[in-house]
């Protein structure tokens, strides 16, 4: 093909977008504010926290070009990050799938129930998500002394002889933030479960009853899965995005810094440098590392959960 029909031929995509745009001008118009708030507010920081990441920023002068330092800094020489990253790992293979399918068990239980009950066991489910005094309740749980009620229950039992310090003791502060976790993990996956299950169509469960499909497991996997795939892929990206950003738990439970690091994630190492020493070009290498490490887990779910139902 000649330069001259390779001009032509993009002239004429030219000519069909801009007739497409043209056409479905009033979806565009009502798209642009979204679109405008997404690129501002999404896009725009992640491409600049990218670039960040490679200069020297304490927020008081201009940014300076570094280079990898800040990368060879985090891998080779931060103890600090080391221990952050295998805590956000062990996070995140956890609280991750289990709590993604303790939603979809629950979403599929309560699902069978009808009105308001259902909707009263929904809300039951979703409040600690969205309870403000989470923390409170759990600080009040774990206190360190005979005051607890973990400890009070222990010692009223003669499990335990004298008051635990939960979270300050090493040993105990990831069974324990993980555990917090997931009972806050039913959030807005479980919403999405809870509204893919409903959407799915009654007729397809008569004609995989003729087809052979013979109990509610088999229902399951050929059916109800396969027909909610959208709302599976939503909740697969809430729950990673959940797992790997932990920080509010640790902050809260354990401290930051927690005992000997043990409650420290990748989140709370990046707060650290950004919040409390403004060193915004380290902050936003730890960033990156942290996004590349979703992005990746995400295209892995997304293989996986392509094969359900196949």
């Amino acid at each position: 093909m000649s330069s001259e029909e390779m001009l032509k031929k993009q002239a004429k995509k030219e000519k069909r977008l801009l007739y497409r745009i043209k056409r479905e001008r009033a979806s565009y118009l009502m798209l642009a504010p979204y679109f405008i708030l997404f690129f501002l507010f999404t896009v725009l920081p992640v491409v600049l926290s990218i670039g960040l990441s490679f200069t020297h920023f304490n927020m008081l002068e201009m940014p300076t070009f570094i280079g990898w330092d800040n990368y060879v800094k985090l891998f080779l020489e931060d103890d600090i990050f080391g221990i952050a990253l295998k805590n956000t790992l062990i996070f995140a293979v956890i609280t991750g799938p289990v709590s993604y399918f303790l939603c979809l068990l629950f979403a599929w239980i309560i699902n069978e129930f009808h009105g308001k009950l259902r909707a009263f066991l929904t809300l039951i489910f979703y409040a600690p998500s969205i309870c403000g005094n989470a923390y409170l309740i759990w600080t009040i749980i774990l206190s360190g002394d005979r005051y607890g009620y973990l400890n009070g229950i222990l010692l009223k039992f003669d499990i335990i002889n004298e008051a635990i310090l939960w979270m300050k003791t090493e040993q105990y502060v990831m069974p324990v933030l993980i555990i917090v976790q997931l009972w806050l993990s039913l959030g807005t996956g479980f919403l999405s479960f809870i509204a893919g299950l409903q959407t799915v169509d009654k007729t397809l469960y008569e004609a995989g009853a003729i087809d052979g499909v013979k109990n509610r497991w088999q229902e399951l996997w050929y059916i109800t899965l396969p027909s909610m795939k959208p709302q599976l892929m939503f909740g697969a990206v809430m729950q990673i995005t959940q797992s790997f950003a932990v920080a509010d738990i640790s902050i809260q439970l354990a401290g930051n810094p927690s005992v000997n690091y043990a409650g420290a994630t990748v989140v709370t190492h990046l707060l650290d440098y950004g919040s409390t020493r403004f060193d915004m070009g380290y902050a936003s290498a730890i960033a990156t590392v942290l996004f590349l490490l979703m992005v990746g887990t995400n295209k892995v779910v997304q293989k996986i959960l392509g094969k359900v139902g196949a």
